[in-house]
């Protein structure tokens, strides 16, 4: 398989706290169960402006899930980084990623 620079993980462990973790999975879960419920609507032919409000509902969640995680990478994992450069890279990484975002 050839190897993709786009999709590299050279930093592939990343610290962020046990509490940090568990609040991230926690939102992953609801916003799961929102894309669960989303479908289960759509099975039973649920109004489709009912169903367009929980899909507003699931973009908002996954933006705020967006931000935690942009906040908590730029706090640990660029100001945490072991040197200079290293935080460098990670944070034209960061941008890079930030420009697909906002698209």
């Amino acid at each position: 398989m050839a190897h993709d620079p786009h999709h590299a993980h050279p930093h592939p462990h990343h610290h962020h706290s046990p509490e940090e973790m568990k609040a991230l999975r926690q939102r992953l879960r609801k916003i799961a169960g929102q894309v669960r419920a989303i479908e289960t609507m759509v099975d039973d032919h649920t109004d489709c402006a009912e169903v367009l409000t929980q899909v507003v509902s699931v973009r908002k969640a996954l933006k705020s899930f967006a931000e935690v995680l942009i906040k908590q990478h730029t706090e640990s994992c660029i100001a945490g980084a072991s040197d200079p450069a290293e935080g460098q890279c990670r944070l034209r990484e960061l941008l890079l990623v930030l420009k697909r975002y906002i698209e």
